[in-house]
């Protein structure tokens, strides 16, 4: 099972790095690691410590939660939540009002 994790979370660095228009080089520098340990994270070779994952997350634009719950679906309701309650905090008044219309007209 967990080579199975560590593949999804190679997996999920990778779509990550490229969803961010970074190259294995960009990551590196920003990580302070080499492009070589990059490539191994991405082709499962390699783990990153938690410590990088928390780096990485900062510099994707994503939570650690949001990564890891990708991968564990006994904790992905959780992260989700987090998530959702992670971007509500960021809205003004006026879009959270929005936002609960918008919920409302979805619950109909």
């Amino acid at each position: 099972m967990e080579s199975n994790i560590n593949m999804d979370l190679a997996k999920r660095v990778r779509q990550l790095r490229i969803e961010n228009n970074l190259t294995q080089l960009d990551v590196a520098k920003a990580l302070d690691a080499t492009p070589g340990y990059i490539c191994n994270v991405e082709n499962g070779r390699t783990a990153m410590s938690l410590r990088m994952l928390t780096f990485f997350a900062q510099l994707t634009n994503t939570t650690l939660d949001s990564l890891v719950g990708s991968l564990d679906n006994s904790y992905r309701a959780t992260a989700i939540d987090n998530e959702l309650m992670n971007l509500v905090s960021t809205l003004s008044d006026d879009e959270k009002v929005k936002l609960i219309k918008t919920i409302e007209l979805w619950k109909e």
